[in-house]
């Protein structure tokens, strides 16, 4: 298995120093599934965790899903230029905390952070040199198959959630890269060689 932190094999060594890659794309195209996924394959990556002024759902820990803040602490780190990106989305505040990506980066350990296309625009802003990966359905009918597969929505809910995912998609030129998920296995696999600075 090739190591995420060197890009080889174990045992050599690759020269160049480690960057965030940002992993975004279009509801119902599985990001959660490669991430997840991800995450078995180069433990030794560092997952971005978000900043968020919700509350804490049953089960969730600080530091885990989210770091927990108010909407005073949250405003500070904007104002301070302490966030990557931030959003709202249903009342609540979300954000990149800037820190931590930075610490595990200058530690030596590569960065993952899977956002939407707003915040990954705001980190392109923020930070340049990092990696933008497009996850991509097979084709547009699965992701449509995806996306109205349950049959519980009202058609106009559907069509907003297909409209937002086309212009998710038309976004795709502004990405370094793109990785088409097909099986989330092989999909993981290429963003570890991505994540490691490898073209296959």
């Amino acid at each position: 298995m090739i190591d995420a932190r060197t890009g080889t094999e174990p045992g050599t060594v690759r020269e160049g120093e480690p960057r965030l890659t940002v992993v975004s794309g279009p509801s119902g195209v599985g990001k959660s599934s490669v991430i997840t996924e991800l995450r078995k394959q180069a433990p030794e990556i560092y997952f971005s965790v978000s900043a968020t002024t919700r509350a804490p759902r049953a089960g969730e820990v600080e530091g885990e899903q989210y770091h927990f803040v108010d909407d005073a602490e949250f405003r500070r780190m904007v104002d301070e230029g302490e966030m990557l990106e931030h959003a709202q989305y249903a009342g609540n505040y979300y954000g990149t905390p800037r820190g931590p990506v930075q610490r595990a980066l200058a530690a030596g350990r590569p960065a993952v952070l899977e956002i939407e296309l707003q915040g990954a625009r705001q980190v392109r802003r923020a930070m340049p040199e990092a990696q933008l990966v497009m996850l991509l359905p097979p084709s547009w009918e699965m992701l449509v198959d995806r996306l109205t597969g349950r049959g519980t929505e009202p058609d106009d809910v559907v069509q907003r959630r297909l409209e937002v995912a086309r212009n998710e998609l038309a976004a795709e030129p502004e990405f370094d890269t793109a990785v088409v998920n097909s099986d989330v296995q092989v999909a993981a696999s290429e963003l570890v060689r991505l994540i490691a600075g490898c073209r296959s």
